[in-house]
Order: structure tokens, then sequence, then C-alpha cells
């Protein structure tokens, strides 16, 4: 308000050189963020097809597990003596927002996606987020040098290749726009790339669905009074949710301490991929590998066992933990909705609303992005479970505690006065 009172009493001269000045930033940041939206989101489509492909194969063919220690051993060997930086995954864009240094290699595109692929192909418990999230901001820093952009104008365009790539992965613009907002500064949002966030995720969203590939449909939430009774659920519930958020973040880093004792890393997701197997042939199922789509959209149906959020949060924290590449959205998005379908039997909400809210919820702990997993939800299964799906997302984000899945987050602002000290330090520093 103080700004637009500022500018109500130049003179008429200057306020029409700010107009230029939006204009010309306008103009350029649709130029940048479309160029963004047209790389992410074809890198994005090829990404799904090839995804999609691997998961049938690998549900037609399901001897191939036995191969895990051995596509683990290729990822390994991949990223030790090409990776470099790239091993950083996530965690170095994110880094490179915060404190500028190197370019991001472009190898690290070609690196994800084959190590992803590879994981999934094999029957590795993997999402899918993380590669498109990297190759978002990998090709999206390859126009730094090319426009000649400054280190501010550089931050930027990282957050759109960030919101770019999460948007066409999901096919939701308004959750990728907030997350890449979100994600790198705890409790804070960078508002001066608010435009570019947006338009590069509208853009990337619209290349993917014109490259003619889909998303998976979610039921949409039926209409639920909002009772004290029903808020009280959801309030119980979200806790829940963030706990359990809280110590998938905690296993996953634990164990990806562990397998870091091995000194040849190549080695690290030898040894987990041969665990793995283990496990899933020891459990008789493939319920719980790859992206775990199925799984999801049944948890929507009818209430699951608790040992379905159980065996998936473990598997994906080995999966992760060892070394090999791929997400952690979608398994958490399996994670939140079988536990919040297992709820249905016990908290007085219908089994869909729950399963949503688990959905987002979990995830929101995890990412500490509550406000990009609220609109998720609202893209996703419609406007009529908003109430429930905002409470989830917050009570869950903040029982989360400093703790999440991408170590490099920077706390600019703790979730409770008491943990102030916190502010200006990464989340792998406490």
């Amino acid at each position: 308000m103080l700004l637009s009172t500022f500018f109500r009493h130049l003179p008429a001269r200057l306020r029409g050189l700010e107009s230029t000045a939006t204009a010309v930033f306008l103009g350029r940041w649709l130029l940048f963020s479309v160029l963004v939206g047209v790389l992410a989101g074809s890198a994005s489509a090829f990404f799904l097809v090839a995804l999609d492909w691997a998961t049938n194969w690998r549900e037609q063919q399901p001897w191939v597990l036995a191969l895990l220690p051995v596509a683990g051993m290729g990822i390994g060997l991949a990223y030790q003596y090409f990776g470099k930086q790239a091993v950083r995954g996530n965690n170095l864009i994110l880094e490179e927002i915060d404190t500028p240094r190197a370019p991001i290699p472009l190898r690290l595109v070609p690196l994800v996606l084959g190590g992803t692929l590879a994981t999934h192909l094999f029957g590795g418990s993997a999402g899918r987020e993380g590669t498109a999230v990297q190759m978002g901001g990998a090709l999206a820093d390859q126009l730094t040098r090319l426009l000649r952009l400054r280190p501010r104008d550089r931050r930027l365009l990282l957050i759109a290749g960030m919101s770019a790539g999460f948007a066409s992965v999901f096919g939701t613009p308004l959750a990728g726009a907030v997350f890449g907002l979100e994600v790198f500064l705890l409790g804070s949002i960078r508002y001066d790339a608010v435009l570019p966030a947006f338009l590069a995720a509208i853009s990337a969203d619209f290349v993917t669905r014109a490259w003619g590939v889909g998303h998976t449909q979610y039921p949409q939430l039926a209409a639920f009074p909002i009772t004290p009774l029903g808020l009280g659920s959801t309030l119980l519930a979200g806790a829940l949710f963030g706990l359990v958020a809280r110590s998938f973040a905690v296993l996953t880093h634990w164990l990806s301490r562990q397998f870091g004792r091995i000194a040849y890393a190549p080695l690290r997701p030898v040894l987990g991929g041969a665990l793995l197997v283990s496990i899933i042939w020891a459990s008789g199922t493939t319920r719980y590998v790859g992206l775990g789509i199925p799984v999801i959209v049944e948890a929507f149906q009818l209430p699951l066992p608790p040992a379905d959020f159980v065996w998936k949060l473990l598997l994906t924290a080995l999966t992760l933990g060892c070394g090999f590449k791929g997400g952690e959205v979608t398994p958490l998005f399996f994670i939140g909705a079988a536990l919040g379908s297992a709820l249905a039997v016990v908290l007085p909400l219908p089994v869909a609303l729950l399963a949503a809210m688990g959905f987002v919820g979990v995830f929101a702990g995890a990412a500490n992005t509550p406000l990009a997993c609220l609109l998720m939800g609202l893209e996703l299964f419609g406007v009529q479970g908003a109430v429930y799906l905002a409470l989830a997302c917050v009570v869950a984000y903040l029982f989360s505690g400093h703790r999440g899945i991408y170590g490099a987050q920077v706390i600019g602002q703790a979730k409770h006065p008491r943990y102030g000290r916190h502010q200006g330090k990464r989340l792998n520093e406490l």
C-alpha cells in the first residue's frame, strides 16, 4: 500500500518509466519462462512415457527383480565416474539457489534419467519428482550462459526450472509453481520469483500435455460437512501424517549415512539392491515396488491394512538411502494415502477424504511445502474437501519438525518460536 501511494504521487513521467520497466520485466521473463517450460515439459514427457514402459515391462517380467543389484552397480559406476557434483541431485539445485557457485552440469539430465529408469525397471521403490525437478533445473541453468544472466536472474531461472519440472510430471501447474517458490527456503517465499515460477509451470504442463502425455486421474472428493468432530479427527490425522513424514525423512537420511560408510560408492546400491530383493521375495508380492499407483488408487476406494504404508516407507527409504535414483514424492503419496485409508476404520471421515488428506499431508510434512501440497490437493481432488486438506497439510507440516527429505533446505522461519535459533541453517546441519 505504501508503495502504491508513493507511485501515485510521482510525476506522470516517472510513473511512465515504472510502467515501462514492468512491461520489460514481464516480456523478458515471459520469454525465459516459456523456454524453460518447453525444455522441462518435453523432458518430462519423454521421462513419463519411458517410465510407463519400464513399469509395464517389469510387471510382465518379475524375474528381472533378481538383477536389481546389477542395476545398482551400473548406477553407482555412472555417478562415480561421471556424476561428480551431480550426485547431490535436488540438494545441488537448492544449494545453487541459496549460494550460487557453479553452473549445474548438463550431464545431470542423462544421469538422473537413466538412473531413475533403471531403478524402476529392476524393481526399486522410488518416485519421479526428483528426476523431473533435477532435469528442469539443469536444463534451465544451461540458459544462464546463453542469455548471459546475472546471478540474481540465475536464481529465478533455477526456481522456474524446478517449478516446471514438478508441474509437468504431475500435471499440477499451480502446485508446481508454489513448490518451486516454497521448497528452498523453509517458512518463506521469494516473491520476486512468482512470475517466472508460474509462467514456467504453466508452460511446462501445457507442453507435456501437447506431447500427448497424460497423468493419473484420481477421484473427485464428494462434499462433506464441516463439523467439530470432523475437524478434530483431521487434527489427529494431520499429526500422524507429520510424524510419519518425519520418520521417513529421518530413516532415509540415517540409511544414507550407514551406506556412506562403504568406501567404494558403487558397492552401496549393490548391497542395498541385494537386501531389497531379499525383502521383496520374502514378502511374496511386488505391491510395494516402483511407483505403486494402483495401490494409491485403491486407497480411495476401501480401507487398506496398515502394513501397506509401513512396507512402502521401509522399502523406499532403503532404495533411496543406498543410492538408487528417483524421487520421494510419489512414494510419499502412497504412504500418506495408505495411512489415511487405514485410519478410516477408526476416524469418522470418508475413506476417500482421509486418503486424499494423507496423500498431500505426508508430502507436506516431508517436503516442508504445505501451500504447494494444498494446491495439489485442490488440483487433483477438487475443492469439496478444501478445509480438511488445508488443515491436514498445515498440521502435518508442524508435526514433522525441522526434518525433511531435502537436507539443503534453509530455515528462513522456524516452525515454532522456541526454535528461532535454527534460522539460517540447513536441515542437514541440525
